[in-house]
């Protein structure tokens, strides 16, 4: 991460800030109490880190984003109803989203929270009842990927979603592309010059290398053990 250029972090901050801006005006406009209106700023200032900091993160993705927050949402509304106790129904409610959310491909960290703002949200959400996680999470998810997608449409590195990305940069990246034989200082470059939060450590990077050139050579690997 500390590579990245200090641009890239101020442009990471700025789109956050704007989205964080459109959601609390809409949520205001729908009249939400201040107390159920913190707590779904809370949850979408979490969606924003991934949104404009790491905006290629599979986790970032608008399938995420919105399904992960909508069905989240459903699944605490519905704790709610069931389990009374806000301590056990929490736990129950973030335990359901964060399995849910993995068997529909729709993993996104921040819906743990939309999970438990229906438990801990007060009269003015639980009298929202299934139409909350539409109005206001459905819609705020919406609008944080529709806000991505513009902001980030103007940077070649950070052009948001990844299938749009790949759409306008294919590249030659197929299932039978062959790389040469590459360096540690090869990798640095390259994270270097993509100069956005790459999702995953310089360490796992190296060792998926590792592992993908011992089955690409498996005498190699062989004489190496």
């Amino acid at each position: 991460m500390s590579a990245n250029s200090h641009k890239e972090k101020l442009v990471s901050g700025l789109g956050g800030a704007i989205s964080i801006l459109i959601v609390y005006a809409v949520t205001r406009e729908l009249e939400l109490e201040l107390h159920g209106q913190l707590l779904l700023i809370a949850s979408m200032g979490a969606s924003a880190v991934l949104l404009f900091a790491a905006p290629s993160s599979p986790l970032s993705q608008p399938w995420n984003v919105i399904g992960g927050h909508s069905i989240s949402a459903f699944i605490g509304v519905v704790t709610v109803s069931l389990v009374p106790d806000p301590v056990l129904g929490s736990a129950l409610a973030a335990g359901l989203a964060i399995t849910a959310m993995y068997y529909l491909g729709c993993l996104h960290p921040p819906g743990g929270a939309s999970a438990v703002i229906p438990v801990l949200g007060g009269v003015s959400i639980a009298n929202g009842g299934l139409i909350f996680p539409l109005f206001p999470v459905g819609l705020g998810a919406v609008m944080m990927v529709l806000v991505a997608i513009a902001y980030n449409f103007g940077f070649k590195n950070r052009r948001y979603p990844h299938r749009l990305a790949q759409w306008l940069d294919p590249g030659d990246t197929g299932p039978h592309k062959c790389y040469d034989d590459i360096t540690h200082a090869d990798f640095v470059a390259a994270l270097s010059e993509i100069d956005t939060y790459v999702d995953i450590s310089e360490d796992d990077l190296l060792r998926i290398y590792e592992i993908a050139s011992g089955r690409a050579h498996p005498a190699i690997s062989g004489g190496a053990s």
